[in-house]
């Protein structure tokens, strides 16, 4: 009687990817990233009157939805919130100025537009090193970055840069001084705005992974909720023109988000907890 012997074949473990391995992988993902910026880019740059008529251009005229709302409060609590009423003139003193700018803000409208997807191809890279637990932990980290980016740059677009165009088109040291803006100053000052509004506007995912790794926790953020107050006034004078208004309306959403993050960080801390078995 002759025996069968069923040989069982293992499965061959997964490679270990060396640091080389890790740089391509990363190269593709960058790689698409980049291709599609740069077709969003192209889609912005045959769209010039939309992109600089009703975008760029829009929040100096008295039209734009912010300056409407102020005038429209103004009017009915008889508050001085009448704001850009007068547009003013731009010129440009390169030969190659206004096509450089177009190139360069079609760019810029590729990478906001595409910050979701450029996201999600990091996302596509880090994912493979998570295990299963820390994968269940972050979901929604995607659509929470994407989401706190969107809302900084409109809270940048629609907030702070009417007030700051406000501010620093009508400011001036003498009567013999006449403004002529340049229009690269004026998108320079578009651009630094919003962007550094979506940037600040991810402090709950800074908070959420500096609690995941134990740097931050909440009782920290208590302590020091003091200092923050005081380092938010100072970025909001940074990113904001010098005036009180300003820097109050940028203060106060971060503070709100500092908060949020205090949230965050308490229950990142709970769950840790709870995972280790170790009671408060």
């Amino acid at each position: 009687m002759s025996e069968t012997v069923q040989v069982t074949k293992k499965k061959n473990p997964p490679k270990k990817m060396s640091f080389g391995d890790h740089l391509d992988e990363f190269r593709i993902h960058l790689i698409r990233g980049l291709i599609a910026v740069l077709v969003l880019a192209i889609v912005a740059f045959f769209f010039k009157d939309f992109l600089f008529d009703d975008i760029i251009l829009k929040p100096r005229e008295p039209e734009f939805f912010t300056n409407r709302l102020l005038c429209y409060l103004a009017h009915h609590w008889n508050l001085d919130l009448c704001i850009n009423q007068t547009p003013f003139e731009m010129i440009n003193i390169k030969l190659a100025g206004q096509f450089r700018s177009h190139i360069i803000i079609s760019i810029i409208a590729g990478v906001v537009i595409g910050f979701p997807y450029l996201i999600w191809e990091l996302w596509r890279f880090i994912k493979p090193a998570l295990n299963q637990n820390e994968l269940n932990n972050s979901r929604g980290i995607l659509f929470a970055v994407s989401i706190l980016f969107t809302v900084g740059v409109l809270f940048g677009y629609y907030l702070i840069l009417p007030l700051s165009i406000n501010f620093l088109s009508s400011y001036s040291i003498s009567d013999q001084v006449l403004n002529q803006i340049n229009f690269d100053s004026y998108f320079s000052i578009i651009t630094s705005i919003t962007l550094a509004s979506g940037v600040v506007f991810e402090l709950p995912v800074v908070i959420y992974f500096l609690s995941k790794i134990g740097l931050v926790t909440p009782h920290f953020l208590k302590k020091y909720r003091r200092h923050s107050v005081v380092a938010f006034v100072v970025l909001a004078a940074i990113i904001t023109p010098p005036d009180v208004f300003s820097q109050i309306l940028v203060a106060i959403p971060l503070l709100i988000l500092y908060e949020f993050s205090i949230k965050i960080s308490k229950r990142v801390v709970s769950k840790r907890r709870i995972s280790t078995g170790i009671d408060d």
